[in-house]
């Protein structure tokens, strides 16, 4: 055939074209692929082009619809030939098609079922330059590289790409096999320029690199971790076959399990421990490690083999070597050592190793809790201490049941847990604090605990077997009695310790507290020195309560201030351009010197005292009576003030009295009245005519008990008859409606608070003689008492005539 005789494929091509709506991705000229038709409209289109010339128009979906009308269609398409039609059995067909050449739609013929349109065909705007012959080699060399890393390019596509040797056509062929989104194919597909389509391909092919790039870095640290795994899993495997071979455990459920036997083995468990824990054992044996119920059951049999199971040994220790530890460790106390002494010896003489339960009883800051922890030192045990104070659960006693989750034991089987061993010191702290709850009641719970007939099978509620806590040397304490329950008192040997006298709290920080506050706070021993007169300054001047911890806290803060002094003093001599003249203070030594702490510099730190000199309570006018309270914070003052004013009768009570206290003023002011008719010729009248008001100062601390009667008749009595009662007097006693003076408590810690307010005359009920022996001779020192069994010997001391 001659070369006049070659028609060009346009000229070939209808100009009307059925069109066939793609719902996936655009075909490019140049491509032989399949295509599965399932839409019945799409089916007939087929059939007829078949019966035809074979020849149909192939346009991407711009609006995805089932029933799509030319206007859903994109104005590009290509042209392509149907070279083979296979039917389906859902009626569908499967054609193979050779596309030809992009076409644009020119006019609407059909619309809609089949679409028909009058079309236009493209040519490829070519510029034959070495830039596209650049780009065409660019656009192969970058393919190579992205096949050859893509196992999803087949030999078969990477040689139709060599063998295409049109530039337009290798754009095309490149961009229907990139991953890209079919609406970026579609702009391509509208580009006629080859070389503005090659630029955007090989745009796209960049991109195609840059994810391959990324995907082989997540392949390789994918595969790195495999096989780190993998090599783990063998090495582990390996380990497990040598352990085997050694007849070792192979696995960390095994050696728990091997553990846990052995050492419940070891205690010769009898009976329903026995049973229980071999039970347990056993149900350990057969749980999954990734059960929720296996840590349940792990924590269960660990509680079980930690726990002091076997029988304590005979206790070795020295009477001398106790007491030695209590006096060193304890200035004063004196009656408190002989008890804790006397209750050592006869244990030792029994040969007893059961424990007991001793309550300390005082205000705070008296030395309870290192009491305590002597007491554990002389006996040679282990010490345990926890709080009970605002507790109101009994679980965090008795322990939760183990059906909760999060459930443990209560406190005393976690100490002998912690200490290890059945015969420690236990100290529960603040028992007087516990409170109640709908949880349930911890002082009751701490019946059975504190009850030496009962603890010897003691059942924790998440222990749930018998477990003998009868060698525990229980140790409680308390500031006030008033809130224990009586029957936790019956099971307890009640120790008071009463508050400090000044001499007492001098040689306690001497002692004691300087050379601790020092230690604390950086200081050398040989550096401070206190003067007797700036202990006692402290002591009167800033802290004036029945124990020594104000007193430490006042120690720490001197104590920080030359702390202070010294850095400051050596960065001085260091860099004495930073420090100017007015911070040197020549009255105060510097670092290596040694700093001498009188009454002044006391002052000068600690600021002007909270209870100046002189600052006594007393009662200075009539109507005035100065008595003694004991409160939780051990013995107190109390000044007690009456004044009538004109009016029609009757008393008024302020103060914030307790019922008590309001009753004893009530019978107070029944026998004044009686007494000033009958004894002072006072009128009826009078009592008429004036109304009295009752006071007692500090009227925010509430006040209450039975030892006021005869402090308040007094005042009332000062007040009618317009007397002073005598200087330094101080007095406490309850009256009864005949004029009875009746014993009260806390003797001690009263004495000692007359002796801070520099008392010289106690009046004290007549049956509380006996309580005199219990108070050291240097409490009672530079006191007179006046022991009374009636009123009428309070008012011949109080107010003579």
């Amino acid at each position: 055939m001659s070369e006049q005789s070659v028609v060009p494929i346009d000229q070939l091509l209808p100009n009307k074209l059925a069109l066939v709506a793609l719902m996936g991705r655009p075909i490019f000229p140049g491509i032989f692929t399949p295509i599965m038709i399932g839409n019945p409209t799409d089916v007939k289109v087929i059939d007829d082009a078949v019966a035809k010339d074979g020849l149909i128009g192939l346009v991407m979906l711009a609006n995805e619809t089932e029933t799509p009308t030319i206007a859903d269609l994109y104005k590009v398409g290509t042209a392509a030939k149907i070279v083979k039609k296979i039917n389906l059995p859902d009626g569908g067909v499967n054609i193979f098609i050779s596309t030809l050449k992009r076409f644009k739609v020119k006019k609407t013929l059909n619309p809609v079922n089949p679409i028909v349109a009058a079309v236009e065909y493209l040519e490829d705007e070519e510029d034959d330059t070495s830039e596209v012959k650049a780009l065409t080699r660019a656009l192969i060399s970058e393919m190579k590289q992205i096949s050859e890393n893509n196992p999803l390019f087949s030999e078969e596509m990477r040689l139709n790409m060599i063998n295409i040797d049109h530039p337009g056509k290798i754009a095309d062929f490149i961009v229907s096999i990139l991953n890209i989104d079919k609406t970026e194919q579609q702009k391509i597909l509208e580009v006629l320029n080859v070389r503005k389509r090659m630029e955007q391909v090989l745009v796209f092919i960049k991109k195609e690199q840059e994810l391959l790039r990324i995907q082989k870095r997540i392949q390789r640290e994918i595969n790195e971790k495999i096989e780190k795994s993998q090599r783990d899993y063998f090495l582990k495997e390996e380990l497990k076959a040598i352990k085997t071979e050694l007849g070792m455990t192979t696995d960390a459920k095994s050696s728990e399990y091997q553990r846990f036997k052995d050492k419940l083995d070891s205690f010769h468990f009898e009976g329903e421990i026995k049973e229980t824990a071999e039970q347990e054992l056993e149900k350990f044996s057969l749980m999954d490690p990734n059960s929720g119920e296996f840590i349940i059951t792990r924590n269960y049999l660990d509680v079980i083999a930690n726990l002091p199971w076997n029988d304590p040994e005979p206790e070795h220790f020295d009477l001398k070597t106790a007491t030695e530890v209590l006096e060193n460790d304890h200035y004063g106390l004196k009656d408190v050592k002989n008890r804790i002494v006397e209750y050592l010896a006869v244990r030792k003489l029994r040969q007893d190793t059961k424990g007991s339960i001793v309550c300390l009883i005082g205000p705070p800051g008296v030395g309870k809790t290192s009491v305590g922890k002597s007491i554990a030192r002389a006996l040679g045990k282990e010490f345990f201490r926890f709080s009970v104070g605002g507790m109101r659960d009994e679980a965090e006693i008795k322990g939760h049941r183990r059906t909760y989750i999060g459930a443990m034991p209560g406190k005393i089987i976690q100490g002998l847990k912690i200490v290890k061993t059945k015969a420690p010191v236990f100290m529960i702290d603040e028992i007087d604090k516990m409170g109640v709850s709908f949880q349930g009641d911890p002082a009751s719970a701490l019946l059975e605990v504190l009850d030496p007939e009962q603890n010897t099978n003691f059942r924790d509620h998440y222990l749930d077997l018998p477990f003998d806590i009868s060698h525990i040397f229980f140790i409680v304490t308390a500031n006030t009695l008033d809130t224990i329950p009586v029957p936790l008192q019956d099971r307890m040997e009640i120790i008071q310790l009463p508050g400090y006298i000044n001499t007492e709290k001098l040689e306690i920080a001497k002692r004691y507290l300087v050379p601790k506050s020092l230690e604390k706070n950086g200081l050398k021993k040989n550096q401070v020195k206190y003067t007797r007169e700036s202990l006692l300054h402290i002591a009167n001047g800033y802290a004036r309560e029945a124990g020594v911890r104000n007193f430490e806290k006042n120690l720490d803060k001197i104590h920080r201030k030359l702390a202070k002094r010294i850095i400051e003093a050596e960065e001085a001599i260091s860099n004495p351009k930073k420090t100017s003249s007015q911070d040197n203070r020549s009255d105060e030594p510097v670092s290596g010197e040694k700093f001498i702490i009188d009454k002044k510099l006391v002052e000068t730190y600690l600021g002007k005292p909270l209870f100046p000199e002189g600052d006594v309570k007393k009662a200075d006018r009539p109507g005035m009576s100065v008595g003694l309270a004991w409160t939780s914070m051990g013995g107190d003052t109390l000044v007690i003030e009456a004044t009538s004013v004109p009016g029609k009768g009757g008393l008024t009570l302020t103060g914030k009295m307790g019922d008590i206290m309001k009753e004893s003023a009530a019978i107070a002011m029944t026998l004044a009245r009686k007494m000033g008719i009958e004894r002072y010729r006072i009128t009826a009248s009078w009592f008429e005519k004036n109304h009295i008001h009752l006071h007692i100062p500090e009227g925010a601390t509430p006040k209450d008990g039975p030892s006021a009667g005869i402090t308040m008749a007094t005042a009332l009595l000062s007040l009618i008859r317009k007397k002073i009662i005598t200087d330094k007097m101080v007095m406490t006693g309850e009256l009864s409606l005949t004029g009875q003076v009746l014993p009260i408590g806390g003797l001690k810690e009263k004495t000692i608070a007359a002796q801070r307010n520099r008392a010289r005359h106690i009046i004290i009920p007549k049956q509380n003689l006996r309580d005199l022996d219990d108070i050291p001779e240097y409490v009672k020192k530079g006191m007179e008492f006046h022991p009374v069994e009636r009123f009428e010997e309070v008012l011949k001391l109080a107010l003579p005539d």
